[in-house]
């Protein structure tokens, strides 16, 4: 994290005690907040703001005045702005002012393109007397058999719709100040009828702007941001804005380019109804997770819901996390992002023009918008406002084994010993619920867990680390003074309460249960006490938190939920089960901060925090938490793992998308269940699964309790031996991709991701995500079918090299690979490449110009991490190429601040290698480098020297690969030469 950014846990200790103000409270006017609670970041200053009326829904480029240096800034917004009001004409014909439910005319501008079409009726179905009595135009349109989910709407609203008029337009230290009024009532209960706007020009790509009541205080998400001082002084962005309607368009100041313009459709903003429309300037729109599907969402009449839920998951359901932001694609390769900071159950549409809506339930409208301009850009820009993810521990990007139904401590030994004995790598054994005295957290059962911390014991001194599953929801049947959690829990009043102030009581695995409040700093406190008393007992190493969105398995309690505005709003997104409290707790019910209503979607990551917080406390080294429900922000705190997969091969295939999406969030730390969770694997696919799960940047194999075994080890000798090689594969490779974690860690940037991040001007790549690349050296191309033996893939242009061709496990691990085929080198123009992709065989590419460390491999990251070293350099078509090293003791906490640490560069050009050491320290320094791999080298070299000594070496004219044999330490200067 960055210096500007205080963790969310300080802002959640920091006493908001207010007292607890029953249910009738209306829902999202919850005055909990301090008033400075979200600061906010940057060193801005002036910049010149073109504003403008507008004629309806068109906006009028002749009419605008184009932005200004700031020298010719003589003006005031208020002047520029009513100078252009003269010439503003009458939007059109005005539907007469009325009431929610009141008769008005129909509209007489109805002539809209079908695809432009805003839905009117987003409510519920409604006949064309109900929708021309709501000022709206009615238009049948045919029924899209093959999208039984949304199509263009019949209702949809008139250019002329009323919706708020901008008023009082003035410049701040940091942007500008509008009102936004509404003389006309909409057709949802309690508008809101006078906003303010907030427009905040805070870096040179970062804009944000709010709209909110100014005289009720309403919910906002606890989430830290970063606090703008002034005003940007130069910027990518001009924005505009449009009177009445209201509207606000922001443009790139390079092309003209408009990326967002919220004048396309009303603006509603009642107390649990907000929508803001915005046009797309392209149809490839990535983001607004947690759903299963293509990396690229459709705009095709496509609705995103965003209320965590557990479920299977399955396309077009709400799943397990919501993280409101997309990045868009433009023409060209430049990129922008938008982030909704809101955490309401919604609903985000997208629609053929192409356009978005985003449509919440209450809370406020907090947007930023991320100029890039490169689409990497994008994505620092965001995390810079809400996270960059945090650095794991070695061991936690090591291979981890886990299932249901691993019944005592005599099982789960003998899986570690039969995958020692199989020669499989295994860094982490993981238990489910099965370790629990009656599913209760915080327990072990004294039947076939007795012997449970010896058992913990014995894997840290075979060099492992031990994760086990934790709930979040706390049994509340045990007799009273028997139970500690649930006794200790009450006494400090840490769970959430119903409509009488009495504890939420749910039904989850130990039968009835009550869920803590996370965002209640005594919480914290308790549950931190809590696994620090069981850590004392058993000394776990991470945390794996399941059932969070949170789940439950009956209708918001047992006792149901109240019959009111929270429970049953006016707009219900498109949840599985039709009703906020389907598979959950009642949306009515209480927390520290405000209403479950308003911090449901945060359950998870509040969950993370109070995890994250509870290890660092209980272990004092690096913590290690996965969860399942995640909002915008998690990576800061924990990893996921997508749920509750199916072994099937479209699970397979949709898991790539999966792990490229959460990457773009700042989630870096995410896989699927290798071999999927639900059903019965085959042979086949867990090969397949392994091989691709060998490049997720968390990688466990995870199973269900009714499925059968999974275990590497339990295949065919043929198979065992194709996941051996791809699990060697990722423990050699694991020094590069801890260095992509510290890069993600320190830059912001991802580790496994799309190929569009690093080549945004080939369209070719924009919808490419089947394949997936390692930071930006290593393309990999899976085998996702069954009963293929070769794979097709895209190559951006430049030359790739085949990673089979280099041995490596020549650290006397592996037999030597195969002689290189045909295929080995890719030259590409930009092309779709088939490639032989034989059972044992994943597809790993190197890019030229860059060099990547590879360690010997072991059965644990113990072992792997004091074997020697080697490089591999791709060299450019220039002869150059580059790569680095970041290396520490892999867990302790303050590396970076204490500087113990080791950082190398490594620098290929002009027929030569160095090492560039940027830091060393004895973490690191002695690390061996037994040999470096040249690939493109032109021709055979006569001599090659290592610091001026003369070496052996061989060389393959096919291949053209120099293997040079050194004996070196990565923490002092070397230089390699041949000519």
């Amino acid at each position: 994290m960055g210096h500007h950014q205080r963790p969310m846990i300080n802002q959640l200790c920091s006493g908001l005690q207010d007292p607890a103000r029953g249910p009738q409270v209306p829902p999202t006017m919850d005055a909990r907040w301090p008033p400075s609670s979200r600061p906010l970041l940057g060193v801005c200053t002036l910049v010149c703001l073109a504003t403008a009326a507008f004629l309806g829904h068109v906006l009028l480029r002749d009419s605008l005045v184009a932005p200004q240096e700031q020298r010719r800034f003589s003006q005031g917004p208020e002047q520029l702005y009513h100078a252009h009001q003269q010439g503003a004409r009458n939007p059109g014909p005005q539907p007469s002012p009325g009431h929610p439910g009141r008769p008005r005319a129909a509209p007489t501008q109805c002539d809209v393109p079908p695809n432009s079409r805003f839905d009117c009726a987003p409510d519920k179905a409604i006949t064309q007397q109900q929708c021309e009595a709501r000022g709206c135009c009615y238009r049948p349109a045919t029924p899209w058999p093959q999208h039984p989910r949304m199509g263009q709407p019949w209702c949809f609203f008139p250019p002329s719709y009323p919706s708020y008029k901008l008023e009082n337009l003035t410049t701040t230290e940091t942007g500008y100040t509008a009102a936004l009024t509404r003389s006309t009532p909409t057709f949802f209960p309690k508008d809101i009828l006078a906003l303010r706007l907030d427009v905040l020009l805070e870096t040179e790509s970062r804009l944000h702007f709010t709209i909110k009541d100014p005289t009720n205080r309403r919910y906002e998400v606890p989430l830290e941001t970063p606090r703008a001082h002034g005003r940007a002084l130069a910027t990518l962005y001009s924005v505009e804005f449009q009177e009445e309607p209201f509207g606000v368009v922001v443009r790139r100041k390079l092309d003209g380019r408009v990326l967002l313009n919220t004048t396309v459709a009303p603006l509603f903003f009642a107390d649990q109804f907000l929508q803001l429309s915005t046009s797309l300037p392209s149809q490839y729109i990535a983001g607004l997770a947690e759903h299963l599907g293509s990396l690229m969402l459709s705009t095709n009449w496509t609705r995103v819901t965003l209320w965590n839920r557990d479920i299977a998951p399955s396309p077009n359901v709400n799943l397990y996390g919501s993280h409101p932001f997309y990045l868009a694609l433009e023409d060209g390769g430049s990129a922008h992002g938008v982030f909704l900071l809101n955490s309401n159950a919604m609903d985000v549409v997208l629609q053929p023009s192409p356009a978005l809506s985003w449509r919440s339930t209450g809370g406020i409208l907090d947007v930023y918008v991320f100029l890039g301009p490169e689409p990497k850009s994008v994505v620092q820009q965001y995390l810079e406002v809400v996270g960059s993810p945090f650095m794991p521990p070695y061991w936690g990007l090591g291979f981890h084994l886990c299932r249901w139904g691993y019944s005592s401590t005599a099982i789960t030994r003998q899986v570690v010993e039969n995958m020692t004995r199989a020669h499989f790598p295994l860094d982490t054994q993981w238990n489910d619920l099965d370790y629990m005295d009656a599913r209760r957290d915080f327990t072990f059962n004294k039947d076939g867990f007795r012997d449970f911390p010896a058992m913990v014991q014995e894997l840290h001194r075979g060099g492992r680390r031990y994760v086990m599953i934790v709930d979040p929801a706390i049994s509340s049947s045990s007799p009273p003074g028997s139970y500690r959690p649930y006794d200790e829990g009450l006494r400090r009043k840490v769970f959430i309460t119903n409509e009488t102030g009495q504890p939420l009581i749910g039904k989850v695995w130990p039968g009835f249960t009550v869920f803590p409040d996370f965002t209640s700093p005594t919480a914290l406190d308790w549950w931190q006490d809590m696994v620090s008393e069981f850590h004392a007992q058993v000394p776990f190493d991470g945390m794996w938190i399941d059932m969070n969105e949170p789940s439950n398995f009956v209708r918001g309690s047992v006792y149901g939920c109240p019959d009111n505005d929270l429970e049953n709003p006016p707009y219900v997104p498109g949840v599985v089960g039709g009703t906020l409290r389907a598979a959950t707790i009642c949306a009515s019910s209480r927390q520290l901060l405000s209403t479950h209503y308003n911090l449901h979607n945060l359950y998870g990551l509040t969950e993370a925090i109070a995890s994250h917080r509870a290890l660092v406390k209980a272990r004092g080294t690096r913590p290690f938490v996965i969860s399942r429900s995640t909002f915008a922000g998690h990576g800061q705190y924990a990893g996921h793992w997508t749920g509750d997969v199916w072994s099937s091969w479209e699970q397979l295939s949709y898991s790539v998308p999966e792990i490229l999406l959460f990457n773009l969030l700042g989630v870096p730390l995410v896989g699927a269940d290798v071999c999927g969770f639900l059903g019965n694997t085959s042979e086949e696919l867990c090969v397949r699964w392994t091989q691709l799960g060998a490049f997720y940047p968390f990688m466990r194999n995870h199973n269900d309790l009714n499925s059968l075994p999974q275990e590497p080890y339990r295949f065919s000798a043929t198979a065992q031996e194709a996941m051996r090689k791809a699990l060697a594969l990722r423990y050699s490779l694991l020094p590069h991709l801890y260095t992509l974690f510290h890069r993600a860690h320190v830059g912001g940037e991802t580790v496994a991701r799309p190929l569009f991040l690093e080549f945004p001007e080939d369209p070719h790549t924009w919808t490419v995500d089947r394949q997936l690349l390692w930071g930006e050296a290593l393309l990999i191309t899976p085998v996702l079918e069954a009963g293929k033996v070769e794979v097709t893939g895209y190559f951006p242009a430049g030359t790739w090299y085949d990673l089979q061709t280099v041995p490596v496990g020549a650290f006397g691990s592996l037999p030597p690979p195969p002689p290189a085929p045909l295929m080995s080198t890719i030259h590409s123009k930009g092309q779709w490449v088939t490639l032989p992709a034989p059972l044992d065989t994943i597809n790993v590419h190197l890019r030229a110009g860059h060099i990547i460390p590879l360690q010997g491999p072991g059965l644990t990251t113990t072992e792997s991490r004091k074997q020697p070293m080697a490089l591999v350099a791709a060299l450019g078509t220039n002869g150059e190429a580059r790569g680095e090293l970041f290396w520490d003791d892999g867990e302790s906490l303050g590396v970076l601040e204490r500087g113990a640490y080791t950082e190398v560069v490594f620098l290929a050009r002009n027929d030569t290698i160095v090492n560039e050491l940027v830091r060393v320290t004895s973490e690191g320094a002695g690390l061996q480098l037994r040999k470096v791999t040249v690939l493109g080298v032109a021709a055979g070299p006569r001599q090659v020297l290592c610091n001026g000594v003369p070496v052996a070496f061989t060389y393959n004219p096919d291949t053209k690969t120099l293997d040079i044999p050194v004996s070196l330490t990565m923490g002092e200067q070397f230089l390699i030469s041949w000519s």
